[in-house]
């Protein structure tokens, strides 16, 4: 099985933590070369010297509140360079009742994953037709499948940005670009910690340890994964092997999803 990155350039989002920073880390030990994109550039450098050593190793600050300045930085980037595979990932909105969310809510979501996404593929996707190899990986959440308690505003944009993917899917697999979305279930992650503090605050008698307990016990596998867990996922499906998956969505989350 061909799992081999060498040559492949990505550019992977939210990656100075979680989930993007154990993938960046795993796609470039398989080989690829690095762009990391994040809005903090202390942490950008860091994560940058914990990859494999790679002259094409980059990083573009930016912020996916300020969707036109990332349009910009990312237009700029693909002017000089190719990305193999993208993964857009970026922090979940703040949780809560969709009967409480703000309008404001839902714009903001909308341009953070939705928008910001699209600003990526459309700068990138003709690099990876003329190069003959395209992966554009999104992370969800499991919230596609089965909305989740508490989480209004990020059921109803993940909902979204699924249907743009598998819409995008359609259009270019006869490029050789595949479209897939990984869907986590319960990681620790600071956005884990975040929910996970919310619950607490606003349950009677419950702590921290006690939300993360309950969390776990959701999953036949009693417990929560980990970034690395994910980013395997991810790194599979910007692999050669996975050349022939496409318009899919993958749910790691040890089986706690009921549907098929």
């Amino acid at each position: 099985m061909n799992i081999d990155l060498t040559g492949k350039h990505a550019v992977v989002c939210g990656s100075t933590q979680g989930i993007g920073k154990s993938t960046a880390l795993e796609l470039s030990n398989l080989g690829a070369s690095i762009t990391l994109v994040a809005r903090n550039e202390e942490k950008l450098k860091q994560v940058l010297e914990e990859l494999k050593s790679n002259s094409k190793n980059d990083y573009i600050i930016a912020d996916f509140s300020n969707p036109s300045d990332l349009e910009k930085k990312i237009n700029q980037w693909a002017s000089k360079n190719t990305a193999h595979i993208l993964v857009n990932n970026t922090g979940g909105p703040q949780g809560g009742p969709i009967k409480d969310a703000k309008v404001a809510e839902f714009k903001s979501a909308f341009n953070n994953h939705l928008i910001c996404n699209h600003i990526l593929v459309q700068a990138l996707w003709q690099g990876m037709r003329d190069a003959g190899y395209g992966r554009i990986i999104n992370v969800i959440s499991t919230s596609v499948k089965q909305p989740l308690d508490g989480l209004g505003v990020s059921n109803t944009v993940r909902g979204a940005v699924a249907n743009w993917s598998k819409t995008l899917a359609n259009e270019l697999g006869q490029f050789n670009i595949t479209v897939n979305n990984v869907l986590p279930g319960a990681t620790n992650t600071v956005r884990l910690q975040a929910i996970a503090e919310n619950k607490a605050s606003k349950s009677a008698g419950l702590d921290v340890e006690e939300i993360y307990q309950n969390m776990a016990a959701q999953s036949p596998m009693k417990r929560i994964a980990q970034p690395e867990e994910i980013a395997n996922a991810i790194a599979f499906l910007a692999s050669p092997a996975a050349s022939y998956i496409n318009g899919i969505n993958v749910p790691v989350d040890g089986g706690r999803t009921k549907s098929l």
